[in-house]
Parts: structure tokens; C-alpha cells; sequence
């Protein structure tokens, strides 16, 4: 017996060797062509490789700022290769970027797809991953003009007003008790229950134990993004990534699929009225529009729906913790922007969405948070066909990873760029008739681009800008911010976490003075 263990040990230990072997000189003979190839083109700048993992040594657990010191020290277009199979443009420059974002937009519109996608029980079929084709024009055209459009912002507004309400009665109740608030969980929680009323008519943050799993979901989904996005880069042994992650994808994708298909079941049997209906509601009928320009599968739909949950309700909320964050710190701003709220509302209401363009300040704060920390410090595109940039030949199906950390924060562009300084945003003009007015200024594509730009620009931009703005200035009218979790700290700590997005390594822990109570009788 123990002679025919040896045996099958010896014969399993062969095959391993020959498979090993059979895929190592596979992907050396697709490198040495690819090298080959590559003799012949006029490749952007790139730094020494080793063999075999390419410049995957030159990244570290903060892809942002691995990219930005590679940048710092060979230029704003870098040409990288990660594992043995994987071409990668680094793009980190205001310049570089509008050559992707504008002249060479339609090359640049495709998203690179993960090593196992099509395994998962949505495969490709979401919008923000899908390939630019029929399907992804046809539901840019749905989310435009059906889904995100003015029209049904503008149907949504009581949502956001009463969210905020919400969020401002739990605040209240801390500061009357003198009591610090996890104000970036309050903050996750009020994106969380915006986005999935707006989408599927429900609140799912409240004490219920589906909110604890919705909620716990989107972290493990961001996670779990963040381990997979690398599958490809392992070249012959990418199945190594399913193997790791595979099960906790699918089984995460199978919570949220459970959750979604029990919606979509009340939402057939009760429906909405017309001046009602969310996201889920727009698009059953999309879906059973047998006349569509694009027939869409339930798992489309569920892919959407999914989409749009993870982004709504992490992006958003991290914005508005650093808003808050940078405010706390800097209260001479803070300061400032409480005057214009009061000179514009005055003291007797809460400040509503309607008066935001009469808030130039206010946007300008916002827009300063994104410029620093965007949604996405990392956004990535494929290139479709061969072309090139500033004389530089880019080859099919490179990867391109655009540093929007980088470009915002590109020196060329922006004065004292790791400044917080919103009045960069602001211009002062003088018209006939009148005092001098303070406008909010517009920024070109090349310079401001926190939700990307180009025809894979975020479609729900707009929404975001229209949550945050509303958000940030109740909590300045309403409220003073002392830091720490004693309320006796002098500033924020700003440190970043790991991963792709830009969140906070610690969430916003904060001591609210009440300054106005937007529900007292007057």
C-alpha cells in the first residue's frame, strides 16, 4: 500500500512538473512575441523590469501612490508590464489625461475585464464594466435620460431632503447630549438610504438585520474588487484568483441577487404610479419593452441595480467625510462658509437643494475635496484599437490606469496643489448695476476630472454633487465641529487607507455643538 501512495505521489509530482512547465514556456514564448513586437512600435518611457513579474515589484498596497512616485520620477505617460502577459499605460498628468478623455476618447472606451468574470453570476452584464458596444450605448442612453436624467433628480429631491432631516435628528440628539457622533458612519448610512430608496423604493440602514447585511456586503464587494482587479497579471496561472477568490465573489453577488429578486417581486405585484416610480421601476419596463432598442435579461437589470448601489453608497459618503474633515480642520473656511448659508437662508430655515446655485462657496468647497480625494483615485480603460499619444504608439488592449489623484493634483495646472484652498474654484466679476459677484469657476476637462470624463465619464455625477452639496451645508448652518473622539482634539487625523478608492483609514469621529434647530417651532 504504501509503495502505490508513493507511486501516485511520484506520477501527480510528473504531471504538476510538465503542466508547470507547459504553461512557463507558453507564456514565454506569448512574452518573447509580444517583446518582438513591441521592438517595433514607439513606446511610451518605462522603467527597468525583472523577469517574469515585470514592474509588478514598483506597486505597493496603495495603487495611487505608487503610480504618482513612478510618475514623479519618469513622467506623466509610463509604459508598465505587470506579470508575464499584461501591457499597462499610466496616464498622470492633466495633459496626458485629455488625451484620453477627449482626443483619443472612443480608442479609450473600453474597461478591462477581471481574469474570471464571465464565472460570476452577473458576468459582464453590468453597465459601468461592460465593452463599449450596443449594450453600453444603449443603457447610457437609459441612465441619461430615463435614470439619473433632470427629470428624475428633480423626483427625487424630497428623498435627499428627508435623509437629511434623518441625519440631522441623530445629530441633534449627540450634540444636546454633549456626546461625540461616528459621523462617517451617519454619513454612510444617509448615502445608503438614499441610493436604495432612489433605486428600489426601500430603506435598508436602519437596525434590521438585511441593513447589516446590505451594509457589509458593499464593503466586502470593494474588498473583494480590490484582490481580483489584479487576476490578469499572473498571466498562465490567472486561475489562481478564481481559486482564491472566486467563491466569495459569486457567494456575495448570490446575497445581493436574493435581496434584489425579492424587490423585483413587490415591485411586479404592487407597481408605482407614474410620479413615483424609482429605478427599479423604469427599468421593468425597459426590460419588458419588447420594442427596445436593446433587450435587456433580468440579469442586466440586477447588474445595474447592483452597480449603482455600490457606487451610490460608498463614493458620496467618503466625499462628504473628507469635506467635513477638512472643514473641522481648517475653521477659518469652515467659518466662512457658515456666512454665505447664513446671508443667503438666513436664520429662520433649513438650507435647501434650491439654493445651492446661490452657494458659490459651497461648491467651491466641494469641488476643492474632490479635486484632493476623488471617488476614485484609480479609473481604467482598454484601448480598443492602436493608437498613439504625443507621438508614442499605444498598442491594442492595453490597460490604462489614469491617476486622477495625479491629475488633479498635477503641479502644471493647480497652484499649491495638496492645498485645500476652495477659493482656486472662485472668480470675482463686476456687472453693470451691481456689486461685485463671486461665481462659481468652471474648470477645463484637462483640469478637473474627479468622476473621470469621456464617454465613460460617471453618469451619475450630478446626483453625487446634488447629495453632497445639500449634506455638507446642513451640517455647517446647523452645526459647530470639534475633533477627536473626546472633542477636545485639535485637528483630523487625514490618513488614507489602502486599496483603490481614496477612503479614510479612520472614520470621522466628531463632538457637534448645536448652533441651529431646524425643527424647534418658531
Amino acid at each position: 500500500m504504501a509503495i502505490n501512495m508513493t507511486e501516485s505521489h511520484y506520477y501527480f509530482l510528473c504531471f504538476f512538473l510538465w503542466l508547470l512547465s507547459a504553461l512557463l514556456l507558453r507564456s514565454s514564448l506569448k512574452k518573447r512575441n509580444k517583446q518582438v513586437a513591441d521592438l517595433d512600435l514607439h513606446l511610451p518611457p518605462s522603467p527597468a523590469a525583472l523577469p517574469v513579474l515585470g514592474h509588478l515589484h514598483l506597486l505597493g498596497r496603495s495603487l495611487y501612490q505608487s503610480l504618482d512616485k513612478l510618475s514623479s520620477k519618469y513622467g506623466p505617460l509610463l509604459y508598465l508590464r505587470l506579470g508575464p502577459s499584461r501591457r499597462l499605460l499610466v496616464v498622470s498628468s492633466a495633459s496626458m489625461a485629455t488625451e484620453v478623455f477627449k482626443t483619443n476618447d472612443l480608442a479609450f472606451s473600453d474597461r478591462p475585464s477581471f481574469a474570471f468574470e464571465e464565472e460570476l453570476p452577473y458576468g459582464s452584464e453590468g453597465f459601468f464594466s461592460a465593452k463599449y458596444g450596443e449594450y453600453w450605448r444603449f443603457m447610457k442612453k437609459v441612465c441619461m435620460t430615463q435614470l439619473l436624467g433632470a427629470k428624475q433628480l428633480e423626483q427625487s429631491r424630497s428623498i435627499r431632503r428627508e435623509e437629511i432631516a434623518s441625519l440631522l435628528c441623530r445629530v441633534l440628539e449627540s450634540g444636546q447630549k454633549k456626546e461625540v457622533i461616528d459621523l462617517g458612519a451617519e454619513l454612510m448610512k444617509l448615502t445608503n438610504n438614499a441610493t436604495c430608496r432612489l433605486a428600489m423604493s426601500t430603506r435598508v440602514s436602519g437596525e434590521t438585520n438585511e441593513a447589516e447585511q446590505i451594509r457589509d456586503l458593499v464593503k466586502e464587494s470593494l474588498k473583494l474588487a480590490t484582490k481580483v482587479c489584479f487576476g490578469d497579471v499572473l498571466g498562465p496561472f490567472k486561475r489562481l484568483s478564481f481559486w482564491l477568490y472566486g467563491k466569495q465573489a459569486i457567494d456575495v453577488t448570490m446575497k445581493y441577487d436574493g435581496i434584489l429578486e425579492r424587490i423585483w417581486k413587490e415591485h411586479e405585484e404592487t407597481g408605482h404610479k407614474e410620479n413615483e416610480q424609482d429605478l427599479m421601476d423604469i427599468l421593468l419596463k425597459v426590460y419588458k419593452n419588447d420594442k427596445a432598442e436593446f433587450q435587456m435579461t433580468r440579469n442586466h437589470v440586477k447588474a445595474l441595480l447592483l452597480d449603482i448601489f455600490v457606487a451610490g453608497t460608498g463614493s458620496s459618503g467618503e466625499v462628504m467625510q473628507w469635506t467635513m474633515s477638512e472643514l473641522i480642520n481648517n475653521p477659518h473656511i469652515l467659518k466662512k462658509l457658515r456666512e454665505e448659508i447664513s446671508s443667503v437662508v438666513g436664520t429662520g430655515r433649513l438650507v435647501d437643494e434650491s439654493d445651492i446655485p446661490n452657494l458659490p462657496y459651497l461648491q467651491a468647497v466641494v469641488k476643492e475635496t474632490l479635486r484632493l480625494y476623488p471617488p476614485l483615485a484609480v479609473t481604467t480603460r482598454e484601448c480598443r484599437e492602436h493608437c498613439k499619444i504625443k507621438g508614442y504608439d499605444i498598442p491594442q488592449n492595453t490597460m490604462v490606469a489614469i491617476n486622477l489623484y495625479s491629475v488633479m493634483r498635477d503641479p502644471e495646472v493647480w497652484d499649491n496643489p495638496n492645498e485645500f484652498r476652495p477659493e482656486r474654484f472662485l472668480v470675482s466679476s463686476t456687472v453693470e448695476g451691481h456689486d461685485n459677484e463671486t461665481t462659481i469657476k468652471g474648470r477645463n476637462l484637462v483640469d478637473f476630472v474627479p468622476f473621470g470624463a469621456g464617454r465613460r465619464g460617471c453618469p451619475g455625477s450630478a446626483l453625487a454633487y446634488n447629495t453632497i452639496n445639500s449634506t455638507i451645508a446642513s451640517l455647517v448652518q446647523c452645526f459647530d465641529w470639534k475633533a477627536g473622539a473626546s472633542g477636545d482634539e485639535a485637528k483630523v487625523n487625514m490618513e488614507v487607507g489602502v486599496g483603490l478608492s481614496l477612503a479614510k483609514a479612520h472614520s470621522l469621529v466628531c463632538l457637534p455643538v448645536v448652533l441651529f434647530n431646524p425643527f424647534r417651532a418658531p
